[in-house]
């Protein structure tokens, strides 16, 4: 399967690893309309892949999302009601995407983090920071309420009160204070973010994808799910698992004390 690219998102894999990469580095990746459009689909593509075990998202240049492009903003000021909700949608389609995919996917943070930028890093699973990125959540600054995710994501990473001053004051806070509320998992120097985030999706991708899958679906669900649904569902799932060759092989290579290879089947 051939997964397109786009002026403004780019794909390529190796191995069993995807890169997309946000393709506007001359205005930090800012999310236009054809930034939106071609996120959702090439994100659908990728959800449909059967060779990919792991999925990188990155920015290129200095930024990783600096959000929506406010210069667009402006210069539709009048008439964005007409058009902001096929776009909307397009975007929240491909933040869905990202959540359900059925593998690994890692945020690889530099510079800002904004607005729909930090909604599809906390859409990842794993997300690192380079020392120095700078997040907000930006949209209380231009008179918006979010949208991307964020009033989904933010309470269940940092708790309500918390979700509320990020959004109401909008105010900047760095990279240790995002691994400090949870919204990202670690920070590492800028020089070694790339190599790090590298190893985490090399380590992923040899790791039992179909039991990583059943566990994104069963933590996806869990607010939202009654005790008994969600216990019916995990031994559900744990069946599904037993079916699979990594399971077969992971409690082959447990008893005969070695590291299992797992294949993703």
């Amino acid at each position: 399967m051939n997964i397109s690219s786009h002026d403004t998102i780019l794909f390529t894999q190796q191995g069993s690893i995807g890169t997309l990469t946000f393709n506007r580095p001359e205005v930090y990746n800012a999310m236009n309309p054809e930034l939106i459009r071609a996120m959702r689909d090439v994100t659908a593509e990728i959800v449909a892949s059967t060779t990919i075990r792991a999925l990188i998202l990155k920015g290129a240049g200095k930024a990783f999302l600096a959000g929506g492009d406010v210069g667009m903003f402006y210069r539709e000021r009048d008439t964005i009601v007409e058009t902001v909700k096929p776009l909307g949608d397009a975007l929240h389609e491909g933040i869905k995407n990202i959540r359900n995919m059925p593998f690994p996917v890692i945020a690889q943070i530099q510079g800002a983090c904004a607005g729909a930028g930090l909604s599809v890093a906390m859409a990842a699973d794993f997300a690192l920071a380079a020392e120095g990125a700078q997040f907000n959540t930006a949209y209380t600054k231009i008179g918006l309420s979010p949208d991307g995710g964020s009033t989904f994501f933010l309470p269940r990473y940092v708790g309500m009160k918390r979700a509320l001053e990020l959004i109401m004051l909008a105010d900047m806070f760095d990279a240790k204070a995002a691994a400090e509320m949870g919204i990202i998992n670690r920070v590492v120097a800028p020089e070694q973010l790339e190599q790090e985030v590298a190893k985490l999706a090399e380590r992923l991708s040899n790791g039992a994808t179909q039991a990583f899958a059943r566990a994104k679906k069963l933590i996806n669900q869990s607010f939202i799910t009654p005790i008994d649904k969600q216990l019916d569902d995990e031994i559900a799932y744990f069946a599904e698992c037993a079916r699979t060759n990594d399971f077969k092989e992971g409690v082959t290579a447990f008893v005969e004390k070695r590291k299992p290879h797992f294949e993703g089947k």
